[in-house]
């Protein structure tokens, strides 16, 4: 791995983290960088010949044209969509933030360029009693990416996450606005008053694009330079 990964969080759930890391990756590839893409850890997955599968975790290895092995990209998969933990409880599964790490730094050990790793929900999301998918993130020295889920209470999710950051040793490395709704009111005057307050470079805004929308379609709003300095 040649530049520290990026991880890939959000100021919620169902917030567009799979659709801005994908884009993110289909930029790099773009630019000729060899990528991959991890999901240590996901919820709500279905059985595909007999395996637990997640079509985050899919559309990020489709995304990166990584050969890495789905189980290699996925190590953690939960058929119900509820929070990692409580899911990891009923199967019997007990996560573990220094393993996790681990399985992310073997992973990218190969001649990679460019890679994402996207966590699940939030930035303190927990994987067990005492950690968190944060803990992850700072186990492998990766650099927060924060997707901003534009719509009513953005601005407070947005600026606490980012101070939760802070607080925990990590360097938000940019974000990104997406609006997954169509409903969200005044989204330039948001993104205005967020790059006012967040210390850290906006990558994009992405207006809402359909409910049939790629990340192919979110591309071209994004800008990858900042990550490659």
């Amino acid at each position: 791995m040649r530049r520290a990964p990026y991880f890939v969080t959000g100021t919620d759930t169902e917030i567009g983290k799979t659709f801005i890391a994908a884009a993110l990756l289909e930029l790099a590839r773009d630019r000729g960088l060899r990528c991959a893409a991890l999901k240590p850890v996901a919820a709500g997955c279905a059985v595909v010949d007999g395996e637990l599968v997640n079509d985050d975790a899919l559309q990020l290895i489709a995304a990166s044209g990584t050969d890495l092995d789905y189980r290699t990209v996925n190590p953690i998969a939960l058929e119900p969509a509820i929070a990692p933990h409580i899911a990891a409880a009923q199967a019997g599964i007990e996560l573990n933030a220094a393993e996790l790490s681990r399985d992310c730094l073997d992973a990218l050990a190969g001649e990679v360029d460019f890679a994402i790793i996207e966590g699940a929900g939030g930035w303190f999301v927990p994987l067990n009693a005492t950690e968190t998918l944060a803990d992850v993130c700072l186990g492998i020295g990766a650099r927060p990416i924060l997707a901003v889920g534009m719509k009513l209470g953005c601005l407070n999710h947005a600026l606490l996450t980012a101070r939760a950051i802070a607080e925990a040793g990590g360097e938000l490395a940019g974000w990104v606005a997406n609006c997954p709704t169509p409903e969200m009111a005044v989204f330039e005057e948001n993104v205005a008053t967020l790059r006012e307050r967040l210390m850290a470079p906006c990558l994009g805004g992405v207006p809402y694009l359909g409910s049939d929308a790629t990340y192919r379609h979110a591309a071209p709003y994004l800008d990858l330079d900042p990550l490659l300095r």
